[in-house]
């Protein structure tokens, strides 16, 4: 087998309605359930930070807490590396199962785990640890959720599932947690919150496992796979490509992955440096209740939802390039008006105005992404390029938050900071666009 294998169309077997349903309900639902686990530590950040890096500045303590969460994403590239070649090799369906398992069952273990003050600094490094160890098995979530729903739809409907598995699913995540998040609130009220009330949350992350299980036992793998999978066989050449990774990292497909890169930070950037970072931007700048928020923060992954699934279905229809240049544009001008304008708002259904507006551009500009890269690489390499570069570029982009409050140094320059961050972010988002050819229709051909 190479990796630009030429695909024999008559060995593609038309996946049944079944087929279809379970495997986009597996993309979905496998990339927001992960997506949940890891926004209960962006919910609980203000008390994970005071408990886990205690400081005399409330900032550091915010700032240690965000660097956690960097952590995971740093490594989650090591997963989709790991992930992402055995679902190259040997099949998108087993990799997610083993993944989306393993994410809901570290998530849990962080209920357990003692305090600073309870154990002194050994606490930091225990919670350090778990978090790379789910970081490893969110980045096999990504390999195999980014690849499976969209090898098995029809080419008229990519576009609207990669902006609802991409911006949907995080947003699913986002709301599912926003949802946990305003039950323990009212189980937990106030100081019982910070005493005992964090340790629930994670405590959730088991559904996540238990809904794994339940969906993926009927999961049968992608058509488009299991066609390289059989023409491999017919050629007698199946696992002649040892390292997909290497493969991938090869003159052939540098430039592709770098350009990926691009545009998968300058989407993931905004996107942590908004929906992200909207929970404690509304308790350290507008002073929102955890109540009040949480209600605020669900409608703001509902809007997220919409944003993307509306730009996913734009790119079908115009193409995958002209949307990401339109939305850089629309970037540039409203993510700086928003996040200075909130600073100064009150007014909680004009704040709830301009949290939902952050969250529907900023979710829209990256619908496209995850098919365009599905279509920017082969099938033998597509869960390890897909993977790795939505991984890299939002490691990168999901480390912002920590930068942005070291360098706010207090919450009254948040809205500041926010603003020149997103603005840099969207120019590298431009370069991207600019730079990636149009991808739409390539799925079937490689």
């Amino acid at each position: 087998m190479t990796a630009t294998i030429a695909l024999d169309d008559d060995l593609l077997v038309k996946p049944t309605s079944r087929q279809v349903a379970v495997a986009c309900a597996a993309s979905l639902f496998g990339w927001g359930l992960d997506l949940f686990d890891l926004f209960i530590l962006l919910y609980v950040a203000p008390v994970v930070g005071g408990l886990f890096f205690p400081a005399d500045e409330p900032m550091l303590s915010l700032a240690g807490a965000y660097a956690s969460f960097g952590v995971t994403l740093l490594i989650r590239p090591y997963g989709s590396a790991l992930f992402g070649s055995y679902a190259d090799r040997f099949g998108r369906r087993r990799a997610l199962m083993v993944a989306v398992i393993g994410v809901g069952v570290s998530t849990a273990t962080f209920g357990l785990l003692p305090s600073v003050a309870q154990v002194g600094w050994i606490a930091t490094a225990i919670f350090l640890v778990f978090r790379l160890v789910q970081g490893i098995f969110v980045g096999g979530v990504v390999a195999a959720s980014h690849t499976i729903g969209t090898e098995t739809l029809p080419e008229r409907w990519r576009g609207l599932m990669s902006g609802a598995v991409g911006g949907g699913g995080s947003a699913l995540g986002g709301l599912l947690a926003s949802l946990v998040f305003f039950v323990v609130s009212l189980i937990a009220p106030g100081p019982a919150f910070a005493a005992w009330g964090w340790r629930l949350m994670f405590f959730s992350g088991l559904l996540t496992s238990l809904v794994g299980v339940v969906l993926f036992r009927n999961l049968e793998e992608s058509p488009i796979f299991a066609r390289l999978q059989r023409q491999e066989a017919l050629q007698g050449s199946a696992g002649a490509v040892a390292s997909p990774v290497r493969v991938l990292l090869s003159p052939v497909h540098r430039r592709n992955f770098v350009v990926a890169i691009l545009l998968s930070f300058g989407g993931g950037g905004a996107y942590y440096l908004t929906s992200g970072y909207l929970p404690s931007f509304l308790k350290l700048v507008n002073g929102v209740p955890n109540a009040t928020a949480s209600l605020m923060l669900v409608g703001a992954n509902v809007a997220a939802g919409l944003g993307a699934c509306a730009a996913g279905e734009l790119s079908q229809r115009v193409g995958r390039r002209p949307v990401f240049l339109a939305m850089g544009v629309v970037r540039l001008i409203a993510f700086p008006a928003l996040f200075l304008a909130m600073g100064s708002i009150t007014d909680v259904t004009l704040l709830t105005v301009c949290v939902l507006s952050l969250s529907f551009i900023a979710n829209a500009s990256y619908g496209p992404l995850l098919i365009t890269l599905n279509e920017s690489f082969p099938t033998a390499l597509r869960a390890t390029g897909t993977g790795l570069s939505w991984n890299v570029g939002f490691a990168l982009g999901g480390i912002l938050p920590t930068f942005v409050s070291l360098a706010a140094g207090e919450s009254s320059h948040i809205p500041a900071v926010l603003a020149a961050f997103t603005v840099g972010v969207t120019i590298v988002y431009l370069v991207g666009a600019l730079a990636t050819p149009e991808t739409r229709g390539n799925l079937d051909r490689m």
